[in-house]
């Protein structure tokens, strides 16, 4: 059997110790030739451009 603590934690010390587990919230910008929402440093899901020059060849919507 594994040794235990003589005492219970502390909920503060709990927090401090758990203090970097929190979730962040995404860096989400505007993306600036279609305006559409995208992550920060990459390309834009929609236009598929990132820094101003085309990255993603995006198929061409099928209106048939």
């Amino acid at each position: 059997m594994p040794p235990l603590p003589k005492r219970k934690y502390a909920a503060s010390r709990q927090g401090k110790r758990r203090s970097h587990l929190k979730l962040k919230m995404p860096h989400i910008i505007d993306c600036p030739r279609c305006k559409s929402p995208r992550l920060a440093h990459h390309a834009c899901p929609i236009c598929g451009t990132y820094r101003g020059r085309e990255v993603i060849q995006l198929p061409e919507p099928d209106l048939d």
